[in-house]
């Protein structure tokens, strides 16, 4: 299975090296020296990652062949592609592959359906899953423990328990404010 790990940047320096937005939660791994990357467009690889270093907080590579400025800017926006087995896991028991998730049935703790998983979205707080109802609208459930409390990837389905309001319209509007409050403002005088 091919996973899209990287996309190149600009060029940096004179000397072949290009900035990289890295799309893996493993670049020691995806991107390490020796790599050998498919890419996107396909006539721009296969890149074999020569050297990396981290610079100022970028990630920086250099491929073999790609010895200076205008090589290396011919590259921008090229995405790197690595061949990952389908039954690799990541080393955490908790983690996954977004491969791993994307199809999964979304499922409550009572076996409810609640749809099926077409998308993760990576932000900078949390993931998210982009589930398809069966009515084909779209509702987004954090990825995170405290609702998604079983993935089994055996049976092809996640369980959440959502709290009021993340799937359904039977929100609990909390107030500040207590109800037995007057709504005018009192005299102090």
């Amino acid at each position: 299975m091919q996973l899209v790990v990287a996309r190149i940047g600009r060029a940096h320096g004179i000397k072949g090296e290009v900035t990289v937005e890295v799309r893996t939660d493993e670049p020691e791994l995806r991107l390490a020296p020796g790599a050998v990357l498919a890419t996107d467009p396909a006539s721009a690889g296969p890149l074999t990652i020569e050297t990396g270093r981290v610079h100022s907080g970028r990630l920086l590579l250099r491929f073999e062949g790609v010895r200076d400025r205008n090589a290396a800017e011919a590259l921008r926006n090229t995405l790197l592609i690595a061949e990952v087995d389908p039954d690799e896991r990541p080393e955490e028991p908790d983690e996954y592959y977004d491969h791993q998730l994307i199809d999964l049935d979304v499922v409550l703790a009572d076996g409810t359906e609640v749809g099926r998983i077409t998308e993760i979205s990576h932000l900078p707080s949390q993931d998210l899953f982009v589930v398809e109802r069966p009515d084909g609208s779209e509702v987004m459930i954090p990825f995170v423990e405290e609702i998604v409390t079983d993935i089994d990837l055996a049976e092809q389905k996640a369980v959440i328990t959502p709290p009021p309001g993340l799937i359904d319209d039977r929100a609990e509007i909390a107030s500040s404010r207590d109800a037995a409050e007057p709504s005018g403002k009192e005299d102090g005088a």
